[in-house]
């Protein structure tokens, strides 16, 4: 059981991004576009948010904070606030639901695996958890809300296509 924890702890994120990269692969090539920058800004907004909510609050690790425990694999007694694997696959993940909502759902189960995990591994409290699952949303709103504004001036700014004349009498 101690195996299973410690393979979703830390390897559950890897099989949110194959999620990620099997929707993107199935995407048009316009989604495909969205899709990515969407994901790119995401993953900058929970790097920049985990290190503020890191900076303005300090949770030291369970197992530093009770000697008894021993985490399941070896992880720096750093600051543990928030969890930043749950925060980069749930905002992922809830991107991904935007594309393909199945897929990105089942991901989101991934996403929570993986903070359960972390903290049967003794290496996060659950309030590092539920603040990178709060990250992650937020992260994947301004990705989405990055796209919605840039995306429609990308579209915007195109030339417009010539309409096309069908060849032969028209039909009556």
């Amino acid at each position: 059981m101690n195996s299973l924890v410690v393979d979703v702890a830390q390897y559950g994120i890897f099989v949110v991004a194959a999620g990620a990269l099997v929707v993107w692969l199935l995407c048009s090539r316009h989604e495909k576009v969205a899709l990515a920058v969407q994901a790119v800004v995401t993953m900058i907004v929970v790097a920049v948010l985990v290190k503020v909510a890191g900076a303005l609050h300090t949770d030291p690790r369970p197992f530093v904070v009770d000697p008894h425990l021993h985490p399941l694999f070896a992880h720096p007694a750093d600051n543990g606030f928030p969890s930043d694997h749950t925060a980069l696959a749930s905002g992922i993940a809830l991107l991904v639901t935007t594309y393909r909502r199945w897929i990105g759902l089942a991901l989101v189960v991934v996403s929570v695996a993986i903070g359960v995990s972390r903290v049967a591994a003794h290496v996060h409290h659950p309030q590092d958890i539920a603040a990178g699952l709060v990250i992650g949303l937020l992260a994947a709103l301004v990705g989405w809300l990055s796209w919605r504004l840039v995306g429609s001036r990308v579209r915007g700014s195109r030339t417009p296509e010539v309409e096309r004349v069908p060849a032969g009498p028209e039909p009556r």
